[in-house]
């Protein structure tokens, strides 16, 4: 049995007397330093660590080329010898620390309606984001609103959450939505919350999808696209980088042109629109979030843009910017410790909270 394992250089001068007066002298041994080369450098020969990893990665790849699209596999093949990819980057163009809530914490607690389906299952770390910037975050279920039990005129914030409403059996989020737009009591409601001036709604992944559907209700959403099957034709699940765009969203108010790693996880995550319907978005400043690569260029290589979204848009928002949705999930990487990677100097918060921080100091 053996092991690798890789420490500081400060460490080791410091274990070496350790283990030279132990029974495991024999045992232990430097076998390689880490150097800036991108090679492999044993006895004399050099090797490239490219070549190395893609002979590695060959089976995996062609039983991807089986299994999924092959364009989309030979793509992400192809950035193991990308020299410019360098993998997830984090430039927030905003204090992640700035507190832009704080004026309005002690005033009272605005009502947020963390609303989910059978089958959602991202309402926790969302009831958790909101509640931190200091909102009254309430669970409900679609069969507290069908029963009577709530009512969205009790709540001034609505955020339908991340997950697989129905199992997706029924469309990404269709089943979801068509449980509204065909219930004359429940399509009212939510029609007068969108129209109320002091609302906001947002959507995420699973609930981007159901709240696409119901644009006919909200003010302003006339352009957005709906989410179809992605590219690689598998689910994706994966930390990628978007930028945020200058658009009119609330949620995103003082983050234009930050670029952050943030969580993806769905299986149908291609937006769909027409191309009329792409250029007024961007006409109306109504496109929020495009996938990136690591030089912060809109991509449609794999899997930097995870489900191939045109112009790699990822998320929209309304005409006056009260209604935000997005494919990727800001509620998973809203404190630092949830990134898998993340800058050094993120300790507590975040660069995802700002949206949430945002929300509240738009309700006032």
């Amino acid at each position: 049995i053996g092991a690798v394992l890789q420490i500081k250089a400060t460490d080791w001068e410091a274990l070496q007397a350790e283990i030279a007066a132990s029974s495991l002298k024999d045992a232990i041994a430097v076998v390689g330093r880490v150097n800036n080369t991108d090679q492999l450098s044993v006895n004399g020969l050099t090797l490239d660590r490219a070549e190395l990893q893609q002979a590695w990665s060959e089976v995996s790849h062609q039983i991807q080329r089986l299994r999924d699209n092959v364009e989309t596999a030979d793509q992400e093949f192809s950035l193991i010898t990308d020299n410019a990819h360098q993998g997830l980057i984090a430039k927030p163009t905003f204090d992640l620390n700035e507190p832009v809530e704080a004026p309005f914490i002690n005033t009272r607690r605005p009502n947020m309606a963390i609303l989910r389906e059978q089958g959602v299952n991202g309402h926790i770390e969302m009831a958790a984001a909101f509640d931190k910037v200091g909102f009254n975050t309430v669970d409900v279920h679609m069969s507290d609103l069908l029963a009577g039990r709530v009512s969205l005129s009790d709540f001034e914030g609505l955020v339908t959450c991340g997950g697989f409403s129905y199992g997706d059996v029924m469309g990404a989020g269709g089943g979801w939505a068509k449980s509204v737009l065909f219930n004359t009591k429940l399509r009212d409601q939510f029609e007068q919350f969108f129209h109320r001036e002091d609302t906001f709604s947002l959507g995420i992944c699973n609930g981007c999808q159901m709240l696409s559907q119901l644009a006919p209700l909200i003010p302003g959403a006339e352009h957005w696209p709906r989410f179809h099957r992605n590219m690689s034709e598998v689910f994706e699940a994966r930390s990628v980088n978007v930028r945020v765009e200058k658009s009119v969203s609330v949620l995103l108010d003082g983050m234009e042109g930050s670029i952050l790693p943030i969580a993806v996880a769905h299986g149908e995550g291609r937006a769909v629109a027409s191309e009329s319907a792409l250029a007024g978005l961007n006409a109306g400043n109504q496109v929020a979030l495009r996938y990136v690569d690591s030089l912060g260029n809109p991509t449609q290589h794999y899997p930097l843009n995870p489900n191939g979204s045109p112009e790699a848009i990822t998320g929209v928002t309304s005409k006056d910017g009260r209604a935000t949705i997005m494919m990727p999930h800001p509620e998973r990487t809203f404190r630092a410790l949830q990134h898998s990677w993340k800058p050094e100097e993120w300790t507590e918060d975040g660069a995802w909270l700002r949206m949430f921080r945002n929300a509240r100091k738009f309700i006032g």
